[in-house]
Formats: structure tokens, sequence, C-alpha cells
């Protein structure tokens, strides 16, 4: 079993992929559009929102992220698309130096919340949020800090 992250967007799907295929150094990418389906001939999709991304993956690092777009033709159904703080995408690893490529290639346009650094609970963490308005925390060692938690909690 896995969990994957799966980010919704308003007509930009493409462009996030983009950006976070090169930023992340993605080793595959897979995306289909609304247009590669068949279509409903009682309820044709607009043709601007052919063009939009119906479901992608890009796999990087290990991980693995999932992103489409939300047409308007839909919000009827699905609701309004709503950007907010209540998803972040976490990732950890072991290289210093692959988080660090990962967290400078993704700031570019969006804004650090704290840099990278040395914490309590970790030798490195950091949070951001990218210019598609997506939350990302940085950490080298969860696990460790976790195990140790849980570890002085039973003793």
């Amino acid at each position: 079993m896995s969990v994957i992250a799966y980010l919704n967007f308003d007509g930009n799907a493409e462009q996030v992929i983009e950006f976070y295929s090169e930023a992340l150094n993605a080793s595959e990418v897979k995306k289909v559009n609304f247009k590669d389906l068949p279509q409903d001939p009682n309820y044709p999709m607009p043709e601007n929102e052919l063009k939009m991304i119906m479901e992608s993956s890009l796999a990087f690092g290990g991980g693995k992220i999932m992103i489409s777009d939300i047409p308007p033709s839909m919000m009827r159904v699905t609701g309004k698309l709503v950007k907010g703080n209540n998803i972040l995408i976490s990732v950890i690893n072991e290289d210093k130096q692959t988080l660090e490529n990962y967290f400078s290639s993704l700031s570019v346009g969006g804004y650090v919340i704290m840099p990278l650094s040395e914490v309590p609970w970790s030798s490195c963490f950091g949070m951001l949020v990218d210019k598609f308005g997506v939350g990302w925390k940085f950490n080298r060692d969860a696990d460790k800090f976790l195990d140790k938690v849980i570890s002085n909690k039973r003793g």
C-alpha cells in the first residue's frame, strides 16, 4: 500500500507539472488530458477544458505526487477549488543535499516559511510555500525523532 499526495488545480496543472518535474528532478512523468478520453456527446466539455490535465503522476526520489485540474464545468459537482493551508507535502530524505536541492528549486517564486536548518526534532528541517500555493515540509530524519520520543514515553 502507498499513500500519495493528490493536488488539484484550476487550469494550470500543466505548468505545475512542468515546474515540479524540473524542481524535483522527476524520474517519470505521466499525464492524461481530458481530450484523451471519450466524451459524452450529450455533455461535451468546452474546448478550453479538453486541454486540461485529467490525471498525472510525478515520480521523484522514491516518492510520487499526483496532479489534476478541476475544470470549471465540473465545479458544479466538485465544488469550487479553494487554496488553503490544510495540505502539505512532506519530503523525508536522509540525503541532506537532495533536500537542499528540492528546497532551493521549489522556493523559486514562492516563499520560505522556515529555512532549512537544524532543529531539536531534525538535523535538517524547513518549510516553504511554492509559487502555486502548495505547502512543503522537508525533514532529514523524521522517523528517528518519532522513534526517540515514543521510546522515551515507554521508558
